[in-house]
């Protein structure tokens, strides 16, 4: 089928078909041909031309999962509420005319029997957080930690439910889902004569696969590729967006036949969108029914497309989104609308062409988008095209390497004593997080802790200290890092203004199984006799080293076997030791310098292990200097932001083209 064929027709556009024309052509691989070679191929990539996408986005998700918590009726309209602003508003109380917009107090004049729920926060004292009738921003702190358990949930189902499908989430109430590979799995099931190249076929397995079949169906809305003109639509009515009820997930979902006016073509990926279809479907029953939440979802052959097409129909719907169907869709849609062609950026294009829409951007050739907004900015040139080559990604086992609870505060600290209290409160959430988890990997553990504090808008300070190993994670223990950690960054200052306070995890990783102390965590293999010499010998000249040589050939280790076995006990035992990374030194404390019993057990002797490892390395640092010193060179040491000689220092390099609309100040 031409492009031509699928333009619109002239009473829909009012005269403007020549432009429209010219704007179609910029649509390409609308109505790509596909082989016994693409559908027979095991790598699937993003260029795949039976390639199928959906983006599932869960229906007012935070209200929805308060409902679910509180056992309240979807005809109940209720309202979450984070200090004074709404921050989700379910579609009971939608039909109010309440939106995320309002204020609590003109929310419920609308709808009196609205019902309000706040977020669960943290306050000092408690190590969950909770639903409190005394919340305060002055004294409680945030916690989404709820909605994000629910939504891994959801995310975990999809994966049992669709095997063979990458599942990405995106974000707390969206996921995306790859289905190509289960999708081309059923293409050959259902249609086994295309599993074989025919033996008379003329090119072989690059032959085009025979026609398809015209009766497929589709489990959803399938959006028209001709919409009616925007002159009939009814007052109310959203951009892009339908006002037909949509099909409920509580009854049998029913299929939707494709009935439009000139649409005389099946392609082999519209039928490949009809088992994905099925799939979503399927998938989004199962999460209602075990879960309890209402979803949507887009379908079509790329994440971008998808998820402009999850908004197409909601809530409780399902959009699909026919390579067919992409021009007259993404045409008169307006282009700040799409996701990261709003804010600057959107405003620098619409400023720079004059124009609203993505029909209005067609004309403006590549070289002049990349002229005026360098040469990166080609994604924007194919975006406004359809085009999305970024892979469906499943991040649910990636290791998380940081955890970070923040507070901005209302009222900044003044007083140093102060920040105990919000260092408490950070210390719960952390604790938190980091005990679900090691739920998951028990062995987790993070090698850092590091306190940041800000102080208005100047650049922050920061603290931070090795995070020694214990067998439980608890409050208390956190905020006794994170309070010495506040008073090495705060001291006894007596006056302050800090606004912003940060308290995070770093260098998240396995630790070695059934480890107990700093020591287990830090240890590693002792090296042999033979290999400290050397490294001794290293550190003195190469005239120590050649000598060590002759020494190795004609003694031995006076060391015996009762006295090895004696220094590993010694270093097990006490757990008062540390052996250097670098240079497998074993350090124990001198017996003058031993602490008492008090320090046989918890965090002092940890600390007590710490002091050891940090003055070790301070002693590695003095030799590293000392080396640089004796350098042929002069060895002369370069600080960071220092000058040499007439060189001044290197500015930051300043962000050009596209980069400076997605620059953090």
């Amino acid at each position: 089928m031409s492009s031509e064929s699928l333009a619109p027709k002239a009473s829909a556009w009012k005269g403007k078909g020549k432009a429209v024309d010219a704007r179609y052509s910029q649509f390409v691989d609308l109505y790509p041909v596909i082989t016994y070679r693409h559908v027979l191929s095991q790598n699937l990539g993003v260029k795949d031309p039976l390639r199928v996408v959906a983006l599932c986005d869960s229906d007012a998700f935070y209200a929805a999962c308060e409902m679910n918590r509180l056992g309240v009726s979807p005809d109940q309209p209720l309202v979450v509420l984070q200090w004074d602003s709404l921050i989700a508003v379910n579609y009971a109380a939608r039909k109010f005319g309440i939106s995320r917009m309002d204020k609590k107090n003109d929310a419920i004049k609308r709808c009196p029997h609205l019902k309000v729920v706040h977020v669960a926060t943290y306050k000092e004292g408690e190590a969950e957080p909770g639903y409190w009738d005394d919340v305060d921003t002055n004294t409680h702190k945030v916690s989404l930690d709820y909605y994000r358990r629910e939504s891994m949930k959801i995310a975990a189902l999809f994966r049992e439910l669709l095997p063979g499908c990458e599942v990405e989430k995106a974000s707390i109430d969206e996921a995306f889902i790859d289905f190509t590979k289960p999708v081309r799995e059923k293409l050959l099931e259902r249609y086994p004569y295309i599993a074989n190249v025919p033996s008379d076929a003329p090119m072989g397995a690059d032959s085009p696969l025979p026609s398809p079949p015209v009766d497929w169906e589709v489990k959803g809305t399938v959006v028209p590729v001709h919409p009616p003109p925007p002159e009939t639509k009814t007052d109310g009515q959203e951009e892009g967006k339908q006002t037909e009820a949509s099909p409920s997930l509580n009854e049998e979902p029913g299929l939707f036949e494709l009935h439009f006016e000139d649409d005389d073509a099946t392609t082999w990926h519209d039928v490949a969108l009809s088992i994905a279809s099925e799939l979503m479907m399927k998938a989004r029953q199962e999460v209602l029914t075990r879960l309890g939440y209402s979803t949507s979802a887009g379908v079509s052959r790329n994440k971008f497309l998808a998820k402009l097409a999850a908004s197409y129909r909601k809530p409780n719907g399902q959009s699909v989104l026919r390579n067919s169907a992409i021009p007259n869709y993404l045409i008169p849609m307006p282009f700040q609308k799409i996701r990261f062609l709003g804010g600057k950026l959107g405003k620098a294009l619409a400023e720079a062409y004059d124009v609203s829409t993505v029909g209005d951007l067609l004309h403006i050739s590549l070289e002049e988008i990349q002229r005026k907004f360098g040469e990166e900015s080609i994604w924007v040139y194919e975006l406004l095209r359809g085009i999305d080559r970024s892979e469906v990604k499943d991040k649910g086992t990636t290791l998380t390497k940081s955890m970070l609870a923040s507070k901005n505060l209302p009222k900044p600290i003044t007083q140093a004593s102060e920040g105990y209290h919000w260092i408490r409160v950070l210390a719960a959430e952390l604790a938190l997080r980091l005990n679900d988890a090691r739920q998951i990997s028990p062995n987790l553990w993070p090698k850092t802790i590091v306190l940041h504090a800000r102080k208005g808008y100047e650049a922050g300070r920061s603290k931070q200290a090795p995070f020694p190993f214990a067998k439980e994670v608890t409050v208390d223990y956190i905020a006794n890092a994170g309070s010495k950690l506040w008073k090495e960054l705060v001291g006894n200052t007596s006056t302050m203004k800090v606004s912003s306070v940060q308290l995070s995890f770093t260098g998240i990783d396995v630790s070695e199984a059934g480890q107990k102390t700093i020591e287990g965590f830090l240890r590693v293999k002792p090296p042999s006799k033979r290999a400290r010499e050397e490294e001794e010998a290293a550190a003195n000249g190469p005239g120590v080293l050649s000598r060590l040589h002759q020494v190795a050939t004609t003694s031995s280790d006076n060391r015996t076997r009762v006295e090895e076995e004696q220094a590993e006990k010694d270093t097990s035992g006490s757990g008062l030791s540390y052996t250097c990374p670098k240079c497998q030194k074993v350090l124990r404390p001198s017996p003058s310098a031993a602490p008492g019993p008090a320090f046989q057990n918890g965090e002092d002797r940890a600390s007590f292990v710490a002091a050891l490892q940090l003055e070790h390395e301070d002693w590695h640092f003095a030799q590293d200097l000392m080396r640089e010193d004796s350098a042929p060179n002069g060895g002369k040491r370069i600080v960071p932001g220092q000058t040499q000689g007439n060189k001044t220092k290197k500015r930051k390099k300043e962000a050009t083209g596209i980069e400076k609309f997605f620059m953090k100040k």
